[in-house]
């Protein structure tokens, strides 16, 4: 097939096995995506941190491609440092002239896609990297209400059932809707169920990047799977968007 609608890029964790078996899946109809692979084989911050030297000459690579989107698909990666997320895509940018996003910087759009002012994180992550999530959420104006971390490096053993029970763990009342962090952490599966089941939108790392780099790439069309995101808020255009609402902290620590 040569007459693609998009083809986007993808710079994934070298450890990662999930971001591709779902991106593949959430692809609507004439996408095509690619992948690259960046070291990365434990969760310290000094990897994090490094991860982001390597990301020009790995998006040059993907560039010969001739993309209409790259995105670095690391949830940890880009939000590490407060800025991490921009300096990440200007990189790509800069060294490729392709359009670029992050998976934090998706995040954060789907959250405001969705009015998701408060939101309560599911996560494999250490403490550390949890709160770095919380702080980084905060700094765009998002409540983090509730969160659990399973303390599990390199998650993607754990069935997609781990991701919808930690997902009921962290639900609450003032949880505008649910955010599965890590694009190696199985949860595609879950999505529809759990909102269904909670009555709010399930956002996951895999779903959001995949949604913010359609977008980046400007898509138009359906997709099939992937929660209310992926299904109803894709074509949408960047005028229609309302910013998030307000929030007051009201932040809880689960276990």
């Amino acid at each position: 097939m040569t007459d693609w609608k998009k083809k986007l890029g993808f710079i994934v964790p070298s450890w990662n096995t999930v971001m591709e078996y779902e991106c593949q899946r959430l692809a609507p109809d004439g996408v095509s995506v690619h992948f690259t692979r960046i070291a990365h084989t434990n969760d310290d911050e000094e990897t994090l941190l490094h991860m982001i030297h390597e990301v020009p000459a790995l998006a040059t690579l993907l560039a010969h491609a001739k993309l209409d989107a790259i995105c670095f698909g690391c949830t940890g990666g880009s939000f590490v440092r407060p800025t991490m997320d921009r300096e990440i895509s200007d990189l790509i940018r800069e060294k490729t002239g392709i359009p670029a996003t992050t998976t934090a910087t998706a995040l954060v759009e789907a959250m405001r896609e969705m009015h998701i002012a408060r939101v309560a994180i599911a996560s494999p992550y250490p403490q550390w990297l949890n709160e770095r999530l919380v702080s980084f959420l905060a700094g765009k104006g998002i409540e983090v209400v509730r969160e659990k971390g399973l303390n599990t490096e390199c998650p993607a053993f754990l069935p997609p059932e781990r991701s919808r029970e930690l997902a009921r763990e962290v639900d609450c009342p003032e949880a505008d809707g649910i955010f599965i962090s890590c694009t190696n952490f199985r949860a595609l599966e879950g999505v529809e169920e759990l909102e269904a089941e909670l009555g709010k939108p399930v956002l996951t790392s895999n779903t959001t990047t995949m949604w913010h780099t359609l977008r980046t790439a400007g898509f138009e069309g359906q997709a099939q799977r992937g929660g209310k995101l992926m299904r109803e808020h894709l074509t949408v255009s960047p005028a229609q968007r309302v910013g998030a609402k307000g929030a007051r902290p009201v932040r809880e620590k689960v276990g």
